[in-house]
C-alpha cells in the first residue's frame, strides 16, 4: 500500500515576535473581512513508546492529538532520512488511547507483537494554541500553522514556538517562498528537528547537547543525485542541530557545528560533478565564510586545551605564564563570541534556510546540461568507487614522501584524507556486505590515525603563529612575556617529531589496507 505524503517545512521563532506576523501582508490579507479563513484551536498531543523507545529506534511515531471532543490518532515514518517528505497515517478514533487495530498497512504494523502492545505508554505531550492560515495562490496551497506552547514530560517542560507550512497541493519551491518572505520580516530560523525528537531528548536530558555527524542512509541502486540529496541532509541537520550548543558556549558544540560545515563542503567537492550551477557556487561562497567564523573559536579552544593548560599547570609561578594564559582566555572568548554573533545573525538563518531549499528543489536537481543528468543518474556506487579510487591514489602519492613534506603540502594532504575519511563514511552503506564492511573498518581505522597525525602538524604550526603574535602583543614586548612564549613554543616544537612519526606510521599502514570499494 502506497503511503500518504506529508510535505512539511518548519521554522522556530521567539514567541515575542508574534504579534509582527500579523504585519506580513500574506497574512494581514488574511486577517481582513472575512475572518473565517483563520483557524484557531487548543490542541494537546500525547506520544506512545516504549520504556526503551522502541518505536523511535524503528523511526516511527505514534501520536494521538485531542481538540474540542474530537481525537486523532497519527502514525509517521520518521527515519526516512528526508527533509520535507514523511509518510504518514491519520484516523480519527474513539478516545485517548491509540487504536492499533488501525495500524494495518502502516509502519507500525511490523512492530505490533503481543508485547510491543503490552509495554506501549504515553511518554511525553504537546500543549499549543494552534492559528492555521490558509495560503492559496493559483495552483500552490499551503497551510501555515503557528503552534504555542509547550512540550512536558512531568519532569522537565520546554517552551515552544514554531511555524510549520504543509503543502497542500503545488510545488515544494512554494514552501520555501513562504518561508524566506516569513524570515525576511521575523527571527524565524530553519528547524529540523520535530516535536517528538524534541520530547525524547528531553527525556534523555539531551535538549541543545552538541550533536555529532548521524549515519547517511544510502543504499545500491540509488542514484548519484539522491545519494548527493541524503548526504546533503544529513549534514545540514548537523549544523543545525549544533547551533543551540554553539550559543551557550559548549566547545563541543563549535567543533560540531565546524564538522559539519566541512562535511557539506567536503561532499560538494566529491559530487562537483553534477553540482555546477550558479546556486551551488552561493552555497559554497556562504559556507567558506561560515567555516572562518567557526575557525578562530576552535583554534584557540585546542590551544588551551593541548597548550596553555598542562604549561600553565606545571609551571604557574613562571614569569609572563598567568598574564599570557589570561590574554589566550580573552582570545578564545572574543572569538567564542564571534562564532555566536555569526550563528545569531540574519546571514546564517538565510544561509540555512537556502541550503535546504538547494538541495530540494536546486538547479543541480534537474540540470539542463544531458551530460551532468546521465552523471546524475548513475547508480551511487559507481560513483562513489570512482571518487574513493581517485582520491585515494592522490594520497598514496603524495604520502609516500610525508616525512619531507614541507608544512603547506603537509596541510593539503590532510584535506584530502579529511575527505576520503568523510567519503568512506557517506559511503558505508554502500558497500555494506561482510567482507567490504571488515576492510571498511580497517581502512577508517588508519585513514583516521593518518588524519590525527597530520591533524597534529598542523595544529603545531597554527599554535606556534598564534604563540609567537601574542607573545609579542599588545605591551612592549617584555622579557617575561617573550619567556612565557617561548615556553609555549617549546611544548609544540616537542610534539613535533613524535606527530610525525604517528602519520608516517599511518600511513604505512594505510597504503596496505585493502580498499573496501572494489
Amino acid at each position: 500500500m502506497t503511503a500518504p505524503k506529508e510535505v512539511e517545512l518548519k521554522l522556530e521563532l521567539p514567541s515575542a515576535s508574534l504579534p509582527d506576523l500579523g504585519k506580513i501582508p500574506l497574512i494581514r490579507a488574511l486577517e481582513e473581512p472575512p475572518k473565517n479563513r483563520v483557524k484557531h484551536a487548543t490542541e494537546v498531543s500525547v506520544y506512545f513508546d516504549t520504556d526503551t523507545h522502541k518505536l523511535r529506534k524503528h523511526g516511527v511515531l505514534l501520536r494521538v492529538r485531542r481538540s474540542g471532543d474530537r481525537y486523532l490518532q497519527t502514525i509517521k515514518a520518521t527515519g526516512n532520512g528526508r527533509l520535507l517528505e514523511r509518510d504518514e497515517w491519520e484516523s480519527e478514533i474513539a478516545g485517548e488511547t491509540p487504536d492499533l487495530d488501525l495500524a494495518r498497512g502502516t509502519a507500525l504494523e511490523p512492530l505490533l507483537s503481543d508485547k510491543l502492545r503490552r509495554q506501549l505508554k504515553p511518554l511525553f505531550e504537546t500543549r499549543v494554541r494552534r492559528t492555521t492560515y490558509p495560503l492559496v495562490n493559483g495552483a500552490q496551497a499551503v497551510v501555515l500553522t503557528v503552534d504555542r506552547g509547550k512540550i512536558d514530560t512531568g519532569e522537565r517542560s520546554s517552551p515552544l514556538c514554531e511555524i510549520e507550512l504543509e503543502l497542500e497541493h503545488g510545488d515544494e519551491a512554494a514552501l520555501f517562498t513562504v518561508a524566506r518572505e516569513l524570515t525576511q520580516a521575523l527571527p524565524a530560523k530553519l528547524a529540523l528537528k520535530s516535536k517528538s525528537q524534541r520530547g525524547y531528548e528531553l527525556i534523555d536530558d539531551t535538549l541543545g547537547a552538541p550533536v555529532k555527524a548521524a549515519p547517511v542512509e544510502l543504499v545500491p541502486g540509488m542514484s548519484t543525485r539522491e545519494g548527493f540529496k541524503a548526504i546533503g541532509h544529513a549534514c545540514l541537520k548537523q549544523i543545525v542541530g549544533n547551533e543551540p550548543a554553539l550559543l551557550t558556549g559548549d566547545p563541543d558544540g563549535v567543533h560540531q557545528l565546524r564538522v559539519g560545515v566541512r562535511r557539506l563542503r567536503a561532499a560538494m567537492s566529491l559530487f562537483a560533478d553534477i553540482l555546477d550551477d550558479r546556486q551551488t557556487a552561493a552555497i559554497k561562497s556562504e559556507l567558506k565564510w561560515l567555516a572562518g567564523e567557526l575557525a578562530p573559536a576552535r583554534e584557540l579552544d585546542v590551544l588551551m586545551k593541548r597548550v596553555v593548560a598542562p604549561v600553565r599547570k606545571r609551571h604557574a609561578r613562571w614569569d609572563g605564564v598567568p598574564a599570557l594564559t589570561r590574554d589566550f582566555t580573552e582570545r578564545r572568548e572574543a572569538a567564542l563570541a564571534r562564532a555566536q554573533s555569526a550563528v545569531k545573525s540574519a546571514r546564517f538563518r538565510t544561509l540555512t534556510l537556502d541550503i535546504a531549499s538547494w538541495l530540494e528543489t536546486g538547479e543541480w536537481a534537474n540540470p539542463p546540461d544531458d551530460l551532468v543528468r546521465e552523471r546524475g543518474d548513475l547508480p551511487i556506487e559507481v560513483t562513489a568507487a570512482g571518487e574513493l579510487n581517485r582520491r585515494f591514489k592522490k594520497i598514496r602519492k603524495r604520502g609516500k614522501s610525508l616525512a619531507e613534506l614541507p608544512a603547506r603540502a603537509r596541510h593539503k594532504l590532510r584535506i584530502q584524507a579529511k575527505k576520503v575519511r568523510y567519503a568512506t563514511e557517506f559511503f558505508a552503506g554502500v558497500f555494506a556486505d561482510k567482507r567490504a564492511a571488515k576492510r571498511r573498518r580497517k581502512f577508517l581505522a588508519a585513514l583516521e590515525r593518518l588524519q590525527d597525525g597530520l591533524g597534529d602538524l598542523n595544529d603545531i604550526v597554527v599554535h606556534e603563529d598564534l604563540i609567537t603574535a601574542l607573545g609579542v602583543r599588545r605591551r612592549p614586548a617584555s622579557r617575561k612575556r617573550a619567556f612565557a612564549a617561548g615556553v609555549l613554543a617549546g611544548h609544540e616544537d616537542a610534539r613535533v617529531d613524535p606527530a610525525m612519526a604517528a602519520a608516517v606510521d599511518a600511513y604505512a599502514e594505510l597504503a596496505k589496507v585493502k580498499r573496501f570499494w572494489r
